[in-house]
């Protein structure tokens, strides 16, 4: 577990299954997910119970965001954060955050989580650099990531269509400061 003043990040359990459910499917999300169709629960189970092999098996790594309780205990899961896309031969992985339980955004728990996930990235695994893509439009991604150190690098245009309307995203990197 990767434990931080606000909130953990541990591995998927498969009592995590009826949360990534709702949140995967939530239809307001998929547009900076990539989805574009509904998850079964099937296959959620699935990508459960491969959650647990290595990051350089499955190229991905998910750990659930807890929220810590007054006395430091575990309170309740309030989002997942991902490593994808983990290119071992250039040191660098994809970022991607969700604090799914919407009362908790906007109180720093995403931010506490890309602090704690840097750090395990560019330490643990000896990443060079972590990016993200987000649209030009999402605001307060932006404000996140910047503040968690990811500079913008580049914009692509007409990346993303979304509604039948074309939206440029950024890109943002973060390299390792060590």
């Amino acid at each position: 577990m990767i434990s931080g003043k606000n909130v953990h990040l541990r591995a998927i359990e498969p009592t995590d299954i009826d949360l990534m459910y709702r949140w995967e499917n939530d239809p307001e999300v998929w547009p900076v997910s990539g989805t574009q169709v509904p998850f079964s629960r099937h296959t959620m189970e699935m990508f459960i119970n491969i959650s647990h092999q290595d990051i350089y098996t499955n190229k991905q790594l998910r750990l659930a965001i807890e929220k810590k309780n007054h006395d430091n205990q575990t309170a309740s899961t309030i989002g997942y954060v991902d490593l994808f896309d983990f290119d071992p031969a250039n040191l660098r992985s994809g970022v991607g955050i969700l604090i799914g339980d919407t009362a908790e955004r906007r109180k720093g728990f995403a931010l506490e989580t890309l602090h704690l996930l840097s750090a395990y990235a560019f330490s643990t695994l000896n990443l060079h650099q972590l990016y993200c893509h987000i649209h030009v439009n999402n605001e307060s991604s932006i404000r996140l990531f910047s503040a968690a150190g990811f500079k913008l690098s580049g914009e692509m245009k007409h990346w993303t269509l979304i509604n039948g309307t074309w939206t440029n995203v950024y890109f943002l990197q973060k390299i390792n400061p060590f």
